[in-house]
């Protein structure tokens, strides 16, 4: 199991089923196993999602970036092998440092927040892609968690004016949308940005979704793909959140992306795994364990404890033996200091919901949700330990604490980062 701490967990049989389907999300979306079944080596020719690209009379360069950056770049090797000439790899923290391809840079970057090491890597990764002319080919990897890692502040800027907005944006509650719709305006490698410095060099981008709906130029904020939103549009999400004049906020924090059609003339785009592919999984493995399985909804978004409200609803007009499943991805208003992401304090939401015989787990498929946590089960036997020890649901929700009441309750779930990422997804169960 994937969920390193399912044996713990599974204490009855709606919980085993739950963990069970959890499972299956995961391994679907298990990134190496992705890349072996999309890219292909031929005599003359990389297959890429059954479309063939030309090998390239120069050289061959990767570049990768996001929370599948290094197990995708260390399945490419294997496919590969030394026709790659070079490349960049930039990661999160320890994912990075076991990379293992020759030949390659791994970088370990920060997350959710961008650093100065962020920004050093992504000028690493530009330099790179500069170097490339019309002989070589730029195989680009793009994933979740890359919006904070692609950082590159225009002059006069750093990334510490990024962070300031973004912290005021996640304490707004802003959707994802929202804020990569800002990031793509705030660094020089978003937002179209990495294709335009590749130009003239054809560029064949894997894309691994987090971004409900699979919309590429939001995930990662769309480094290789033509940005369709303006300042304008960026200078609105600030204002719809009371940000546009916050004396956080730098004033010269946005810029144009490059919007010229021929920097995206080259770029080729391949959708490898998204949030779909583990909700279909899920649907197969609770069909085989005797469940009338359906997707409720396939890009869920808004605050965590709406979206616990709506989950529950769901179940309980779902027939006795039921899976009712989501993806998509919550958000939180942060009111108070505690520790806590969307998928703990959506399940913490839902907690106070659920009956007898109904089980809902949440799950961060990257494994880390604002932590080590990676998502939560709502449960009676969640709430009876809480009873037992004088826990406060209410109270811990209002304080964002929801790390701190499952610490302490008891029912969280423990993957490590997983080397995937599409989002998250919640399994509803009703006995």
């Amino acid at each position: 199991m994937r969920v390193r701490n399912a044996a713990e967990l599974a204490t009855t049989p709606l919980r085993a089923q739950a963990l069970a389907l959890a499972d299956a999300a995961l391994e679907a979306i298990d990134t190496r196993a992705a890349v072996r079944r999309t890219v292909r080596l031929e005599d003359r020719s990389l297959s890429v999602a059954g479309r063939a690209h030309a090998l390239p009379r120069g050289r061959l360069l990767l570049v990768a970036v996001g929370k599948c950056a290094a197990a995708a770049a260390d399945a490419l090797g294997e496919i590969l092998g030394g026709r790659l000439a070079g490349g960049i790899v930039l990661d999160v923290g320890e994912a990075a440092a076991a990379g293992r391809v020759p030949g390659l840079t791994y970088c370990a970057g920060t997350h959710p927040m961008p650093s100065a090491a962020n920004v050093a890597a992504t000028r690493g990764m530009l330099a790179l892609v500069q170097e490339a002319g019309a002989h070589d080919l730029v195989l680009a990897v793009v994933s979740g968690g890359g919006s904070t890692l692609l950082c590159l502040p225009a002059e006069g800027l750093t990334w510490e004016d990024e962070a300031a907005a973004l912290q005021e944006l996640f304490r707004a509650g802003a959707t994802i949308r929202e804020i990569n719709t800002v990031r793509k305006h705030t660094s020089l490698a978003r937002g179209g940005w990495l294709a335009r410095h590749a130009f003239p060099a054809p560029v064949v981008s894997l894309v691994f979704s987090d971004v409900p709906g699979a919309d590429l130029e939001f995930v990662a904020s769309g480094p290789t793909a033509r940005d369709t939103t303006t300042v304008a549009d960026a200078r609105a999400v600030l204002a719809r959140h009371g940000l546009l004049r916050s004396p956080g906020i730098a004033p010269e924090l946005l810029r144009e992306t490059p919007k010229e059609d021929r920097y995206f003339a080259g770029v080729r785009h391949a959708l490898v795994v998204s949030n779909g592919v583990a909700l279909e999984a899920m649907v197969e493995r609770a069909r085989q364990g005797g469940l009338a399985a359906r997707i409720a909804d396939p890009a869920f978004a808004g605050e965590a404890r709406e979206v616990a409200g709506r989950v529950v609803r769901e179940l309980r007009a779902a027939a006795p033996g039921s899976a009712v499943l989501f993806g998509g991805e919550s958000t939180v208003t942060v009111r108070a200091p505690g520790s806590g992401g969307r998928n703990c304090e959506l399940a913490l939401a839902a907690l106070r919901l659920v009956r007898e015989g109904e089980c809902v787990v949440t799950l961060a498929t990257d494994g880390r949700d604002n932590g080590d946590l990676a998502g939560a089960i709502a449960d009676d036997a969640v709430r009876a330990a809480a009873d037992r020890l004088g826990l406060d649901c209410g109270a811990f929700l209002e304080a964002n604490d929801s790390h701190g009441f499952y610490r302490r309750a008891g029912g969280y779930l423990v993957t490590g980062a997983t080397g995937a990422n599409v989002a998250d997804v919640i399994v509803a169960l009703r006995a």
